[in-house]
């Protein structure tokens, strides 16, 4: 749940205005699972509780929990691989399939200006979930970009991820 308050900062001028954001702290203090992410939510059995919009015989669609921006959707292979060059061609062709199914969604559901589409290999290159390759699909609103991520390193996500899901969902099965 977001919220605000304003907090005095004690000066007798100055009132700061706080954003609450507290699903962040689960990502920032909490225990990290043992293993690969990707792997154990695959051998989950419930999609919609972990997330999954899709699932191809070869890759999966699945909401980041931890968002961007709302809609922020990723795009991995089944197979715990950690580079590109350990992909096969039927691999790779399914993930861009589903980059592009990933866009359609995206595009029907919550109608963006545009994308950002891309790939962290590694942890020096930023990868959040090393060893298990995935493409970021972040849709971009004319103005979704304000002084909030300069001025306080903080993001505001205007939807719970569940209400995200219920919009996204709907639109899977379409061509």
């Amino acid at each position: 749940m977001v919220g605000r308050r304003a907090v005095s900062t004690r000066n007798k001028e100055k009132r700061m205005k706080v954003l609450w954001a507290p699903w962040r702290m689960t990502y920032i203090v909490g225990d990290r699972e043992q293993g690969c992410l990707f792997c154990s939510t695959l051998k989950g059995r419930d999609d919609r509780e972990n997330l999954i919009l899709y699932r191809s015989n070869q890759s999966f669609i699945i909401l980041n929990r931890f968002p961007y921006t709302s809609g922020h959707l990723m795009v991995a292979p089944n197979r715990h691989v950690a580079s590109l060059d350990e992909l096969d061609g039927g691999d790779m062709v399914d993930l861009m399939a589903l980059l592009k199914k990933s866009t359609l969604i995206l595009k029907r559901a919550l109608k963006p200006d545009g994308f950002n589409v891309g790939m962290n290999i590694g942890r020096q290159a930023g990868a959040g979930i090393e060893g298990h390759i995935h493409f970021h699909i972040v849709p971009r609103w004319n103005g979704d970009t304000n002084f909030m991520p300069v001025l306080f390193d903080t993001k505001v996500m205007p939807e719970y991820l569940e209400k995200t899901y219920e919009k996204l969902i709907s639109f899977v099965e379409e061509p």
